[in-house]
């Protein structure tokens, strides 16, 4: 279903994408189990994190990693900014709809970034590639965007899903109606297969909170 393009290999050859693919995980706006998860995440992240400062924060391995990658970009990790948005302003988690909120915990739980798409929009197969500074796309806001060399990207036969700096697409994006869904994590070099996987399994496993028969059609780590 995904494979590294020969750019991403020569250009990051310690970067990896992970994938899962559910099926049969009906979306919803909201669920008593799910708010009742994200409500426990909140106090433990406010917990484990709430004793640092931004700058220790982004010191820890996983956002460092993540960081290394932003700077060049004059960026900042939009996840750790929704982690300091939790941790240090007491914000929820907010999320428009039940698979969205799966995936924005388990980004926040891990640190990961990960995208979401329905799978009956994509055309398959998918390719991660490292962006030249040509390529274009409609982000999520509808809005046109040419994505910045070395940036890392996904695209299907159709176009590009997302992007580590800019997001994900609007073609491919989870709707009310979808029952099929994709993520895909992005790990920069100083990122594991290892937590890659983990990271799948733990967003998995908050999919059937909501959605107890969900079916795992795929995980991989390429």
């Amino acid at each position: 279903m995904i494979e590294l393009s020969p750019r991403w290999k020569e250009v990051f050859p310690e970067a990896c994408i992970g994938l899962l693919a559910v099926k049969n995980a009906p979306n919803q706006k909201d669920h008593p189990g799910l708010k009742s998860a994200r409500e426990k995440l909140e106090a433990e992240l406010r917990s484990r994190y709430g004793a640092l400062d931004r700058k220790a924060l982004r010191e820890t391995p996983v956002f460092a990693a993540y960081d290394a990658f932003y700077r060049p970009f004059k960026k900042s990790y939009h996840v750790q900014l929704q982690l300091e948005s939790v941790v240090f302003k007491g914000k929820p988690i907010f999320s428009p709809s039940a698979l969205v909120a799966c995936m924005f915990m388990a980004e926040l739980e891990t640190g990961l970034l990960t995208a979401a798409h329905d799978l009956t929009a994509l055309g398959l197969p998918l390719v991660a590639d490292a962006a030249v500074g040509l390529e274009t796309y409609q982000r999520l806001d509808g809005s046109e965007q040419t994505l910045k060399e070395g940036d890392l990207y996904i695209r299907d036969q159709e176009g590009i899903l997302s992007s580590v700096i800019y997001g994900p697409d609007q073609r491919t994006q989870i709707r009310p109606d979808t029952t099929q869904a994709v993520f895909t994590t992005y790990a920069p070099p100083g990122i594991s297969k290892d937590q890659v996987q983990e990271q799948l399994e733990i967003l998995e496993s908050i999919i059937q909170i909501f959605s107890p028969k969900a079916e795992r059609s795929l995980l991989v780590v390429v």
